[in-house]
């Protein structure tokens, strides 16, 4: 029997961070566990919300520095509304983003990371692994109807959720991760749909989630305790079979 830790520390391991609306607070709480715990990946993916904690801890934001960020967010940070096909333009959304950030370039990053995007024309998703790193987090964050899309090479990008909700389509087949999932919460959903499963992969799902969103910020300490909370138990107290 292996616990989740032993499975970390016998050989490099990936990050991946599943879409999930405003669930980006869940999943600095589960960065912020890994930190403390000192078992870091040496490559992220993710998809929306995953992409944009993802994107932000490969380009040199701290976890710290996130949790203060989004302790700290109000609405009005990143709300401006203009005409377009969607509610936001989405530019102070960016100016956050890169403040953030050291690295400009998934080139200068810390690690390698990528992050899935819709791509509108071609309606298929497409992984960014190369460029401007904040543009390619902004467009995988697109939430149709409420940021407008980002053009990257003439082309425009929608949120990665759309359709590589877990992040995965950048995973290579034998590549070994760690999968933070976050279950769906859309009350379209009836029920919700399974974690996707991989090997060699351990998933995590914290459970009791708040569901936020832009009007729905102040549960967020409380997301991102949660999954901290629920990932620091998960190391020692999850044990595999093999």
């Amino acid at each position: 029997m292996r616990t989740v830790r032993d499975f970390l520390e016998e050989g490099p391991f990936t990050l991946t961070l599943s879409a999930g609306f405003f669930g980006f607070f869940a999943h600095a709480g589960a960065l912020a566990a890994l930190d403390e715990a000192g078992l870091r990946p040496v490559r992220v993916t993710g998809s929306s919300a995953g992409a944009l904690i993802a994107g932000l801890w490969a380009g040199g934001a701290e976890p710290r520095a996130i949790e203060e960020e989004l302790v700290a967010l109000r609405r009005e940070h990143f709300w401006d509304p203009a005409p377009g096909f969607g509610l936001l333009r989405g530019a102070r959304f960016r100016r956050r983003v890169e403040t953030l950030m050291t690295a400009r370039s998934f080139e200068t990053a810390r690690i390698p990371a990528a992050l899935s995007v819709w791509d509108v024309l071609a309606r298929r998703t497409v992984v960014l692994e190369r460029g401007d790193l904040a543009t390619a987090i902004c467009a995988s964050c697109a939430f149709p109807g409420l940021l407008q899309p980002v053009w990257i090479g003439g082309r425009p990008y929608l949120d990665g959720g759309i359709a590589d909700r877990p992040a995965h389509a950048a995973l290579g087949a034998t590549e070994r991760v760690l999968f933070h999932h976050l279950p769906s919460k859309s009350p379209w959903r009836r029920v919700a749909p399974p974690i996707p499963w991989r090997e060699p992969m351990v998933a995590i799902a914290p459970p009791g989630l708040p569901r936020l969103g832009p009007f729905r910020l102040g549960e967020g300490r409380e997301a991102f305790r949660i999954a901290r909370d629920h990932l620091r138990s998960a190391l020692d107290g999850c044990t595999l079979v093999g």
